[in-house]
């Protein structure tokens, strides 16, 4: 196997502040490059912090330049980034929610969440998933909250050949030990490297349970956050499977 280190960013988002969490997340990425990462995963709706009430009006299409700070500081760091914000794919089009992937390279593509939580659906529209991030031999599936609550998604990212599992969620304490078990159990299902990046703050009304993980196909913990609070998760694969370590922000 080639060498791959990922890590997963336990970040607080300030409600509809685009651009105090665009600055917040610059900081995580310079954190991550100096550690040699090459690609970063961000909760969901990282961006605006998850606010199903301002979805609507902070929307944005995927090109929008607001995202340059990003798209540029991706690009100079030599780091893929996948960032959470809420997408039109068409100025008529409802809204999505997105994962949004911001390239080494300086290309863009698009994750939308397929499967929404019950009552999602007053404020988003279901996506259309996206395809497989490559790095080299390993393969880097992406989902978004709920699409990791069916099991047929972790299923078919494996089945397409999929070495790791990248959530991006949003959990609540209420649901921590329901849904962790659940990707811990696809981790040893599928034999993937399971990554879960969660808020480290309230978002949304909802007390967020950080604890941010990653696990290996064994079901390993490789990395995890021991609470709330700006965390970032390193796992390294290399010949002699995986290590990782967590470092507070």
């Amino acid at each position: 196997m080639n060498a791959l280190t990922l890590a997963a960013a336990q970040s607080i988002s300030i409600a509809g502040d685009v651009a105090a969490n665009i600055e917040r997340h610059l900081v995580f990425m310079q954190a991550a490059a100096e550690r040699g990462v090459q690609c970063l995963v961000f909760p969901e709706l990282s961006l605006t912090g998850y606010e199903p009430s301002l979805a609507a009006a902070l929307a944005i299409d995927p090109h929008d330049r607001v995202l340059a700070p990003l798209r540029d500081s991706a690009r100079e760091l030599r780091l893929t980034v996948v960032v959470g914000m809420p997408i039109r794919l068409a100025p008529e089009a409802g809204v999505s929610i997105g994962a949004l992937v911001l390239a080494a390279d300086g290309a863009l593509a698009v994750y939308t969440k397929q499967h929404l939580h019950p009552g999602e659906e007053v404020a988003f529209v279901a996506g259309q998933g996206g395809r497989a991030l490559e790095f080299g031999s390993e393969r880097i599936a992406l989902a978004v909250c709920a699409d990791f609550s069916h099991a047929s998604h972790p299923r078919q990212a494996a089945q397409t050949g999929a070495s790791v599992y990248a959530a991006g969620v949003l959990i609540s304490e209420g649901g921590y030990a329901t849904d962790s078990a659940l990707l811990q159990g696809y981790a040893v299902e599928h034999g993937l490297l399971v990554l879960m990046a969660n808020h480290g703050g309230p978002s949304g009304g909802w007390a967020c349970a950080g604890r941010s993980a990653i696990w290996d196909a064994e079901g390993r913990l490789v990395a995890a956050a021991p609470g709330v609070g700006d965390a970032l998760l390193v796992a390294q694969r290399t010949d002699g499977g995986w290590s990782g370590y967590a470092v507070d922000l």
